[in-house]
């Protein structure tokens, strides 16, 4: 199914800034809030996995579900998972789009990378080990 992505900064994602190699920044960077409308369109239930592409790359990430979002519509924080799919194009304004991309949303088994294996993927490497 065809969805419209929106990024940006949540509370959760905000409170482990300093903090982005835990298990809390991962959970809250890596979840996509969608209606509960389109997670029964899908034949998923809430807290399932889908995998999520755009023109950009694609990722696999945890659903939640919220009645906040529009049907047809779907919100990530931003963090590693948005920009593996948003890209990094700024149209010269020095901030990349993070509203109004088209992403395909399937479910999947995969499991969620972590944002290591995430930023080894989209060519980073570790540090600090």
């Amino acid at each position: 199914m065809t969805f419209i992505l929106s990024s940006g900064r949540t509370i959760p994602q905000g409170s482990f800034v300093e903090h982005k190699l835990s298990k809390g920044y991962q959970r809250a960077t890596s979840m996509i809030y969608i209606h509960p409308l389109d997670i029964m369109e899908l034949g998923i239930e809430s807290g399932d996995r889908v995998h999520v592409t755009s023109d950009i790359g694609s990722v696999v990430l945890t659903t939640e579900a919220t009645n906040d979002i529009p049907s047809g519509c779907v919100y990530i924080a931003l963090g590693p998972y948005a920009n593996a799919i948003t890209g990094g194009y700024t149209h010269g304004t020095g901030m990349p789009d993070y509203k109004d991309i088209s992403v395909e949303i399937e479910p999947t088994d995969d499991p969620v990378q972590t944002v290591w294996d995430l930023m080894e993927m989209i060519g980073g490497v570790r540090y600090g080990k």
